[in-house]
């Protein structure tokens, strides 16, 4: 047990990163397909200027829809 605590302490100040750029890669995919989702259906220019909006809010309002359904 304390050979962990003290390589814990040792490498305190060490940053290690691991690898999320799949995350980025599964976010990156789901605006630009939910971009052209809203686009699809937009009817005007501002229309269109919203759902670019929407198309970057997405992952917010999908929370809030499941937490409000779910009673949270």
């Amino acid at each position: 047990m304390n050979d962990e605590k003290d390589y814990i302490s040792k490498d305190r100040n060490h940053h290690y990163h691991q690898s999320t750029a799949s995350g980025g890669a599964v976010y990156g995919l789901g605006v630009i397909g939910a971009a052209v989702y809203f686009l699809y259906q937009a009817t005007s220019f501002w229309l269109g200027v919203l759902a670019i909006l929407k198309a970057l809010v997405w992952p917010a309002i999908l929370v809030f829809y499941a937490l409000r359904s779910l009673g949270a």
